[in-house]
């Protein structure tokens, strides 16, 4: 497996990626119009031309993973992390989301999750992240804010 920055030509796969990857979350909450699964290509290009997008790749340079960044102000803001459903618990997440972090080092960073993703937020406790706020989104949607300082 190789981490290494997108290129443009990627994106649709990794729109595609992130369809399936966040086919998880839709089935936490029943509902298959979870915001990353009616994201649209235009809208990726856009976070595209403000950040960093990584890709993870497998030996036959087939994207299995990927994470999105920018810096403003004085935070990064990481999101859309994943990794296909096929490869997950096999630590790409957490290397994606150094990589990440490596690509902005000595920064605040700052993501979220919904309440009801255990296995996101062990993740992100695990490298370091802590809770700072929540959000009730919807009677069901509690988004959970954390934060890295470095």
């Amino acid at each position: 497996m190789n981490i290494k920055k997108a290129e443009k030509n990627d994106l649709q796969k990794i729109l595609d990626l992130q369809y399936l990857a966040y086919q998880s979350e839709a089935k936490l909450f029943n509902d298959p119009n979870i915001p990353p699964l009616r994201q649209t290509l235009a809208e990726v290009e856009s976070e595209y031309q403000k950040g960093i997008v990584l890709k993870a790749v497998d030996e036959n340079n087939t994207i299995i993973g990927s994470v999105r960044a920018y810096h403003d102000n004085d935070t990064v803001y990481i999101g859309k992390l994943m990794v296909h459903p096929e490869k997950q618990g096999q630590g790409i997440g957490t290397q994606l989301l150094v990589a990440i972090e490596n690509e902005y080092p000595q920064q605040r960073y700052e993501l979220f999750t919904s309440s009801k993703s255990k296995k996101n937020i062990e993740l992100y406790e695990k490298l370091g992240y802590k809770i700072f706020s929540e959000k009730q989104v919807t009677d069901e949607l509690k988004f959970v804010y954390l934060e890295k300082l470095t």
